[in-house]
């Protein structure tokens, strides 16, 4: 049951904006205030060139980019959510993730034989693109798999996602085995996930496919709502069921796709964020989605910042600290679901 909050939006808002301006301040290289209220044009305070690096160029695009992929995790996996009806639904059910982490992974193993071939400005892009059109591939073949005479089974849509992370695991298996300790460290990023290669000139595309496929989905509100009655109820009260299921496979695949590319594989927050907003807020779409997507941004920024300073000046896989968080939580729901059913 929801919590009665008046304005829910712009608490998680104001939320959102606190865990930015703490991302941007917290690190190996702390920022002051006053220099951030300088870098912000809001004070005449000088600002030294080592300070105006750090956060124009290393910390502002890693921390963009923390935010950008939180929200499109969380909307992603709310959506994903009212699609298959239930709450342990995640958007990596599709195998976008790991179809993604996979063709990133042949590239860094075995793309030295097609580098020399790729004109210099374009390098920096070819392992996000490689992973972008990864996760549409699998996208794609999971969705021909459940397509049956113009009908999206929402079963078979499901099964074939497992199956693509299978296959898909399998492999990055052996192209792990395969790998040389370089490629091994770099294999990380993408198994693990990272904000720490971010830039701006390598996240700028994805960041233009987020800004276009996570508030595109904010309409799609009140059709999910008539969704979650079911799909007959959803197509008496005028729902085009079948074109909004491609809608959302299609919305989803983009917002995961562009995310991998950015971040590699980040785990839990499109099943944690959209969960405890639902929780806390109750089932209607029309503020799950903004705030769900508000949660998962301010969750991976502030998990960003821990996994830069705890260990600093190494840094923790942000995977890793998702997995820690989201593993728990995710068994918690399985034993209430246990529960209530009285097994």
């Amino acid at each position: 049951m929801g919590i009665a909050v008046r304005r829910p939006i712009p608490l998680f808002a104001l939320a959102a904006v606190l865990s930015v301006l703490g991302g941007l301040c917290i690190g190996a290289f702390p920022v002051s205030v006053a220099n951030l209220l300088s870098a912000f044009g809001l004070s005449s305070a000088p600002i030294d060139g080592t300070t105006a690096t750090v956060l124009y160029a290393i910390r502002a695009p890693r921390v963009l980019a923390a935010f950008a992929v939180g929200a499109a995790l969380a909307a992603g996996g709310a959506a994903m959510q009212s699609l298959f009806r239930n709450p342990l639904a995640d958007p990596g059910l599709l195998g976008v993730s790991s179809g993604a982490a996979l063709a990133a992974v042949t590239v860094i193993v075995l793309g030295e034989k097609v580098m020399h071939i790729v004109p210099p400005p374009l390098k920096p892009w070819l392992l996000p693109v490689a992973a972008f059109v990864g996760g549409l591939a699998a996208t794609v073949v999971v969705y021909r798999l459940a397509a049956r005479d113009g009908i999206t089974l929402v079963g078979t849509l499901l099964l074939a996602g497992i199956a693509i992370n299978a296959i898909a695991a399998a492999g990055i298996g052996m192209l792990v085995f395969i790998a040389d300790e370089q490629q091994l460290r770099t294999l990380i990023f993408w198994t693990m996930g990272g904000f720490g290669a971010v830039t701006w000139i390598a996240i700028l595309p994805a960041l233009l496919v987020l800004a276009i496929a996570v508030p595109t989905l904010l309409p799609a509100a009140h059709l999910l709502d008539a969704l979650a009655l079911g799909e007959r109820e959803a197509g008496h009260v005028g729902v085009d069921v079948e074109r909004l299921k491609r809608r959302l496979v299609a919305q989803v695949a983009l917002a995961v796709g562009a995310s991998v590319a950015i971040s590699g594989t980040v785990g839990f927050v499109g099943l944690v964020a959209p969960h405890i907003v639902r929780l806390l807020l109750g089932p209607a779409h029309r503020t799950l989605l903004p705030a769900a997507a508000l949660f998962g941004g301010t969750f991976l920024v502030l998990a960003d910042a821990l996994a830069r300073t705890v260990v600093s000046p190494a840094e923790l896989p942000i995977g890793v600290l998702t997995a820690l968080v989201g593993g728990p939580f995710f068994l918690w729901l399985l034993a209430g679901r246990a529960a209530r059913s009285g097994l």
